[in-house]
């Protein structure tokens, strides 16, 4: 019997353990993810959704092909939505450096528009098409960046369409996320050249009676694109 009390009293303890394990696994993590290369958080910001290197954060090595920029503070790399500078043989993730003009969005981002001007959002940085420039700037956030419902009262009537004109891009080939996110832009450059329309632009740069043809062109020349270069999109 003694046997016994002792064999129940060690079941119910693991019983208990395993509750607890499971409990602890299910946990919601509060837009926190630790793991990988540095601790990570989720950018919720605008309904964006996706986990970022927290700042602060140190790194071995900087990932996939990253950009290098000289500023007057020192040198930034960009890469994937993410910003590093140089700290000692590692890499600190930092705050995107005002002012500077990157060839590419990141792999996902937001877009909002505030004032009829579209902005793109991605791990609490903002950029903004330039023309002359041929790239998107790094900007300071507009309106109020403490309500991020400012974006919906300041948006233009119609409907704003982004980049990639709200597709849905599947890479085929193992591409890489910057290798993904250098081909939508060229897709869109050749799209936007060959239609006329630039969801880059308020209303597409076409008029109102045009939009929703060019639109259509202009989603059917995307898909084109990048089916040619191993992607599924839709």
């Amino acid at each position: 019997m003694k046997q016994a009390a002792i064999w129940v009293r060690m079941c119910t303890a693991l019983v208990a353990a395993a509750a607890v394990s499971v409990a602890s696994a299910q946990a919601p993590d509060h837009g926190y993810r630790p793991g990988g290369r540095a601790p990570e958080h989720m950018d919720a910001r605008f309904h964006h959704n996706h986990y970022y290197p927290n700042r602060g954060a140190y790194v071995a090595g900087l990932p996939g092909h990253p950009y290098a920029f000289e500023r007057p503070g020192g040198r930034f790399f960009y890469s994937g939505g993410v910003w590093y500078a140089p700290y000692g043989p590692r890499f600190v993730v930092v705050g995107a450096p005002l002012g500077v003009f990157v060839p590419v969005l990141p792999p996902f981002y937001s877009t909002i528009w505030f004032g009829g001007v579209p902005y793109y959002y991605a791990n609490d940085t903002y950029y903004v098409w330039s023309q002359a420039q041929n790239g998107y700037e790094v900007v300071a956030p507009p309106g109020d960046p403490d309500d991020p419902n400012a974006a919906d009262s300041a948006a233009p009537p119609q409907p704003p369409p982004p980049q990639g004109d709200n597709l849905y891009i599947y890479p085929q080939q193992g591409q890489s996320a910057e290798q993904q996110a250098s081909d939508q832009y060229e897709c869109h450059k050749w799209s936007s050249s060959q239609t006329g329309f630039d969801p880059t632009q308020p209303a597409g740069g076409v008029p109102a009676e045009q939009l929703g043809a060019r639109r259509a062109d202009y989603q059917r020349a995307m898909i084109a694109c990048l089916e040619g270069r191993g992607y599924s999109a839709r």
